[in-house]
């Protein structure tokens, strides 16, 4: 940038530098997506190609932002990106790290839209949100893990419930809404064995435990050592070489 009279004004500059040394997690979430898939037809409770999007643009985004960011868990319309303790990608700063990010998971979004949905025509862009989260070390980014797919869980239980009392036990939403009110996730089990044959066990495992994508350098540290707690089994994985 030139010297001139108005370059004062990068004293207005605030330094967002994140802490050293810490796990940095940047999670994305959809806004308003319960617009979003209403109005594009989505299948309920989940429809796979929109987890194959997901995953695309999460896949995308791990190989343009590069070996730092070893690892990403999402499900629905969310997915958290981790990035190792060392990395000085950006220098740091929050709100590069943030922005570039959302900006080309978002771009990714749009871009193979028609790879997944070929009849569906995309009427509005999409928007996502981002926020960044330090964890200090191994065990509290585990346990932030284990509480995304906990989420995942919880959600896709009460959704996969909730629209097989609307689409197939002829509820309005209303209706099974408050037909939901007080459960614990035994008695959706309950409802969807007795009432509808499903047993949410067999479910796709990725509906109920998300997607993880992770690079093969990090394959002991995640998974061979942590296996109990990141529960490899339960859910779709895809390896970058």
């Amino acid at each position: 940038m030139a010297n001139s009279q108005f370059e004062y004004v990068k004293m207005f500059e605030q330094s967002d530098e994140l802490l050293p040394q810490t796990y940095i997690v940047i999670r994305l979430d959809g806004r308003n997506f319960s617009k979003f898939v209403k109005q594009h037809n989505f299948q309920k409770p989940n429809d796979m190609r929109g987890v194959d999007l997901m995953e695309k643009c999460a896949l995308e985004t791990m190989k343009e932002i590069g070996g730092d960011m070893v690892f990403g868990i999402g499900a629905s319309d969310e997915f958290s990106f981790v990035l190792t303790p060392k990395t000085k990608l950006f220098k740091r700063r929050k709100s590069k790290l943030e922005t570039v990010v959302v900006s080309y998971f978002t771009s990714c979004f749009v871009f193979y839209w028609k790879d997944y949905f070929e009849d569906t025509e995309l009427l509005y862009p999409p928007c996502f949100d981002s926020r960044i989260v330090l964890y200090p070390n191994f065990k509290v980014l585990r346990d932030y893990l284990s509480w995304r797919q906990a989420d995942y869980h919880i959600n896709n239980l009460y959704n996969t419930t909730f629209w097989n009392l609307v689409t197939n036990g002829n509820m309005t939403p209303k209706e099974a809404e408050k037909r939901l009110q007080g459960t614990v996730s035994a008695d959706k089990n309950e409802i969807l064995f007795q009432e509808f044959d499903i047993n949410y066990n067999n479910i796709e495992q990725v509906y109920r435990k998300g997607s993880i994508i992770y690079r093969d350098i990090i394959y002991e540290e995640f998974f061979s050592n942590h296996h109990n707690k990141l529960k490899k089994k339960k859910k779709k994985i895809i390896q970058i070489e």
